[in-house]
């Protein structure tokens, strides 16, 4: 299943890892980031209103 890359196997493995992870932190950063705009533009609009 898995390809012969001979003697290049541990870079590009290597490389695929590094790329898979540099994708989950970015998807993670992503989400923690729409929170946080989410959760403060609730409060914005939440203060607009008593405001009105």
């Amino acid at each position: 299943m898995i390809p012969d890359l001979g003697k290049y196997a541990d870079a590009v493995l290597s490389s695929y890892a590094v790329s898979i992870v540099l994708l989950v932190a970015l998807i993670v950063f992503s989400v923690m980031r729409g929170r946080k705009v989410r959760t403060e533009m609730e409060r914005i609009e939440q203060r607009i209103s008593r405001n009105g």
